[in-house]
């Protein structure tokens, strides 16, 4: 008969019969509580295979780590049963408390997958739980991979395509966004930067119930890759060329003339982010600085006016309005014998109709540049991905809204 200490984990683990807490063990010099599990003799089992109830075969002692009870490391231990199916032969019995092959519970996996969410790296969740992170990242993805093998993307009809990198100038990967609104989420993320990437995202759009002919806008950068990507991949796609990276072009554009200049006009150095800046977003003291040259006849001065000007265009009301004023920026830029912006004008004249687009789809890519900002600042916790495989998980922990299955951490409070 159980004691009333065996019998209160057994409610504690949620165990059903056959299952019992049969012996326990508690070390507070070691701050360990060891749990034996068990099931009575002649106790049958369902068959995984054909669900048939048959007796024990044989058995192998497991032992799995499980949440923390007042502080103090668990660990449950158990046979674990094979069966012998007269329709299936030998089967594994799994434990109700651990999916096959874990060496973690499930409501250990849940609290780890739930520190995840919250922000702390695999290395940080090592440190809590005890646990080498390498055992951490494979409960992670194993939950992603799980969570993504049922995503529904059959509505995707408007994508963001951006890339980032696992270190500075290394291993780049590319990411794929639901730009709809109210279901703004990450798809997909293929290491690489080129064309295949995209290709791999529609296999993957299609495997998970969405059409390569429902998708029917794209926001991304000017890369080539991309674009021949995208019009290969998706027949229908128009595509919008990001305000961001057309920004970035000219602001590349305007700091190649500041570096240029400021050999013959020493009051450029150190103004970097002056003239990278906007009116609503320098410090006091860049202001001053940008309102003391703005009336000069610098290069510098004149080329961050052009830039101006070309975002003030997006403020138009439609394509109608704006095209006209983008002709006289154009004409403005390429007449201003300033060698980067005639350079980055031609650039967006040769992307013309990506350019006016989004006065159409009125898509960009904030959300995901937002969300490389995540990546980044994960990055940083984590002093770095050990491979672009984990960095691909983090991404799809952060940003990717997965729906996980796991059960409800009803004894979590124990862990405290």
């Amino acid at each position: 008969m159980a004691s009333p200490m065996e019998d209160l984990f057994r409610l504690a683990l949620g165990l059903a019969e056959p299952w019992r807490v049969v012996k326990i063990a508690f070390s507070d010099e070691e701050h360990r509580l060891d749990l034996w599990l068990d099931f009575p003799a002649g106790s049958r089992f369902p068959c995984p295979a054909c669900g048939q109830t048959a007796g024990v075969y044989d058995t192998t002692e497991r032992t799995w780590r499980h949440l923390n009870f007042f502080q103090h490391q668990t660990h449950l231990h158990a046979r674990q049963p094979r069966i012998a199916c007269p329709e299936d032969g030998v089967k594994t019995i799994e434990v109700p408390w651990a999916r096959a092959g874990a060496g973690f519970t499930l409501l250990m996996e849940a609290f780890v997958l739930l520190l995840a969410q919250s922000g702390m790296t695999p290395r940080q969740i090592g440190r809590v739980i005890d646990a080498h992170d390498t055992r951490i990242w494979r409960i992670l993805r194993h939950y992603v991979d799980e969570a993504r093998a049922h995503a529904d993307h059959s509505a995707v009809t408007a994508v963001g395509v951006d890339e980032t990198s696992r270190a500075r100038g290394q291993n780049y990967i590319t990411v794929f966004m639901d730009l709809k609104e109210d279901r703004r989420r990450v798809l997909f993320v293929a290491e690489g930067r080129d064309a295949k990437t995209v290709d791999a995202f529609r296999q993957d759009l299609v495997a998970h119930g969405g059409q390569a002919e429902q998708v029917e806008e794209a926001c991304l950068d000017m890369s080539p890759a991309y674009i021949r990507g995208l019009t290969e991949a998706f027949p229908k796609v128009q595509l919008t060329f990001d305000q961001y990276h057309l920004t970035a072009l000219l602001n590349e554009a305007v700091d190649e003339v500041r570096r240029e200049e400021q050999g013959r006009h020493p009051e450029l150095k150190g103004t970097r982010y002056v003239w990278l800046k906007n009116d609503w977003n320098r410090t006091e003291k860049q202001a001053e600085v940008f309102d003391a040259l703005r009336s000069s006849h610098l290069a510098t001065v004149r080329a961050t006016h052009i830039k101006t000007v070309f975002q003030d265009v997006f403020a138009c009301e439609g394509v109608e309005e704006a095209e006209p004023l983008l002709k006289q920026w154009y004409f403005w830029a390429t007449h201003s014998r300033i060698g980067p912006i005639i350079k980055a004008a031609k650039t967006i004249k040769k992307h013309w109709d990506g350019v006016l687009r989004w006065f159409t789809s009125r898509i960009t890519n904030g959300v995901l540049e937002a969300i490389n900002s995540l990546i980044q600042s994960a990055k940083a916790k984590a002093r770095g991905f050990r491979s672009t495989e984990y960095l691909i998980t983090m991404v799809y922990l952060i940003a990717g809204k997965l729906k996980f299955s796991l059960p409800a951490l009803a004894g979590a409070t124990h862990t405290k």
